[in-house]
């Protein structure tokens, strides 16, 4: 598996992520996810429609939730022309449990907790944490399943681009 030395930094410390760098135009690698106790989700399972993957260290961390939340408001108005997903290593039941306390509807969640090939496939996982996290990233994929917008955010405790993001999705869509 690829690994990527200080791809990304977490609190100011340079973090390795394993995995691809991906970039817009690239085929979006398969993974799978739980999204309950007893079922998984696959790329071939998400519509075929522009997707949005919102990924996150941990639901449970203020930007973290703040992003979600973001990306929950921001896409409300696009109703079922997209499919929205919010990608942690948080349990599918912590993830449950922050989308009803927050009243996050549009984002569906997806846990890697499975066997973290989204982090892996998506370049995402970092390595050397004493807990497996996901680095923080957005990627928006199209109707063919091909890449159309990546943000690898430099810093994992900073914010995404959601303007950028939203306007591919939307140009996707």
């Amino acid at each position: 598996m690829e690994k990527r030395a200080a791809a990304v930094t977490f609190k100011g410390n340079p973090m390795t992520l394993i995995g691809p760098l991906l970039k817009a135009g690239d085929n979006a690698p398969d993974f799978k996810t739980a999204n309950g106790a007893t079922t998984t989700l696959s790329l071939a399972d998400t519509p075929a429609k522009a997707r949005i993957f919102s990924v996150v260290p941990s639901l449970d961390t203020p930007v973290c939730s703040v992003q979600t939340k973001t990306f929950d408001k921001g896409l409300a108005e696009l109703g079922d022309k997209v499919a929205s997903y919010t990608v942690s290593l948080d349990s599918p039941f912590a993830q449950k449990r922050f989308c009803t306390e927050s009243g996050v509807t549009t984002m569906q969640t997806l846990s890697d907790t499975h066997d973290h090939s989204f982090g892996k496939n998506y370049g995402v996982l970092l390595e050397g944490l004493a807990v497996p996290l996901l680095a923080r990233a957005v990627f928006v994929v199209d109707k063919a399943g091909k890449i159309a917008y990546v943000e690898y955010v430099p810093e994992v405790t900073h914010e995404p681009n959601y303007d950028k993001a939203l306007a591919a999705l939307k140009a996707a869509a």
